[in-house]
């Protein structure tokens, strides 16, 4: 075992350091300087203050505000002290136990990286899922209408007005067997070639009308309209919200800030246009939008086909079809649908008899 060392004295009183020879003892550290001085430190009256950590010089101090000092580069010295006087081992640094430390701290920043992804995983789904329902309608309204202003300022709008009588009556027909509801449903239609549909917070429904045109009756249009209104009654859209946005928008959920839901109206119009539904909620729109269809005497077979035309037509080069990014048309859906509708040729009524839908759909 080791017991001299090479080091550097300091008095104290000036800066020079002098080459020391450092031996280790039972009683106490003795240090010879190279201008001839020999003395001991009982390791009671020593102090470390440098070397806890890889690569960096040990330091031992002895005295009050001027203090003596020894400078030792070598770490191991830290090894050989805790060997020759093991009692005193709690006043002295133990590289022994630096490894030790150092995979606490890793199992430490470990622990915290896996507790943010559970949160985020599971913590945060499962607060929105607690708050949305809880959320009261006017703050979502108030959110609603300020994700509209982005998603269809007025001059994107198709303002028609025998188009705009026909949705709403399809929307009318379509709720009216409801029972009582707190949203005020509206369908606003945007004046774009994306094939798309979406639900908004509040009650608003956004159409665009590349979807429009591709519903070929009113029956298709209507299977489109039940599915997102389902989300707004189940309040899927504001809890996918909750989940997808950032945490402020979470927070003013929670506390009610309505001047808050028009601050968030960006960042939601932004999440709205890539959100997806888990799985849950869109079988659930699914089977509560077949019954309001049925409720209502809608054939429910019109929502069938107009995913079966679209899955047909999955071919996109120009990248307008955004409907199947956001909603599955895979053939399970489709079998599962089917299987919800129930046997065909059951009674129900025409949608719009009297007006001519292929020429409407041409009015936006």
């Amino acid at each position: 075992m080791q017991t001299d060392w090479e080091g550097f004295y300091l008095d104290g009183r000036t800066a020079a350091r002098q080459r020391a020879r450092v031996r280790l003892m039972r009683s106490g550290i003795e240090v010879s300087t190279e201008g001839g001085l020999t003395f001991l430190w009982a390791y009671d009256q020593v102090r470390q203050t440098q070397g806890f950590y890889a690569g960096e010089q040990v330091r031992l101090e002895k005295g009050g505000e001027i203090a003596e000092a020894l400078l030792i580069s070598d770490a191991a010295f830290l090894t050989a002290l805790h060997e020759v006087a093991p009692e005193r081992r709690t006043r002295f640094h133990d590289p022994a136990r630096r490894r030790t430390r150092v995979e606490l701290t890793l199992l430490a920043a470990l622990a915290v990286i896996g507790i943010a992804l559970a949160l985020y995983q599971w913590g945060i789904p499962l607060l929105a899922a607690f708050v949305a329902p809880r959320v009261p309608i006017a703050w979502e309204e108030r959110l609603g209408s300020s994700v509209i202003e982005q998603l269809a300022p007025p001059k994107k709008r198709c303002e028609d007005q025998e188009l705009r009588a026909a949705i709403d009556d399809v929307l009318k027909t379509l709720t009216a067997p409801l029972p009582s509801q707190p949203f005020t449903l509206r369908v606003i239609v945007v004046n774009d070639s994306l094939v798309n549909a979406m639900a908004v917070p509040g009650g608003h429904i956004v159409v665009f009308r590349g979807l429009l045109k591709r519903a070929r009756i009113p029956e298709e249009f209507a299977g489109v309209l039940a599915h997102e209104v389902q989300h707004v009654l189940q309040r899927h859209v504001m809890r996918a919200l909750l989940q997808h946005a950032s945490t402020g928008l979470l927070v003013v959920a929670l506390t009610g800030d309505v001047s808050g839901a028009m601050a968030y109206g960006l960042e939601a119009a932004r999440t709205l246009g890539t959100l997806q539904y888990s799985r849950v909620a869109e079988e659930e729109a699914d089977r509560e939008g077949i019954r309001m269809l049925l409720a209502a005497r809608v054939d429910p077979e019109g929502m069938v086909t107009f995913l079966e035309g679209l899955k047909r037509k999955e071919e996109d080069p120009a990248g307008l079809l955004r409907y199947l990014s956001t909603h599955p048309t895979t053939a399970d859906r489709i079998e599962r649908l089917r299987s919800l509708a129930g046997a065909p040729g059951r009674p129900s009524i025409k949608l719009l008899p009297d007006r001519d839908w292929t020429a409407l759909r041409e009015r936006c």
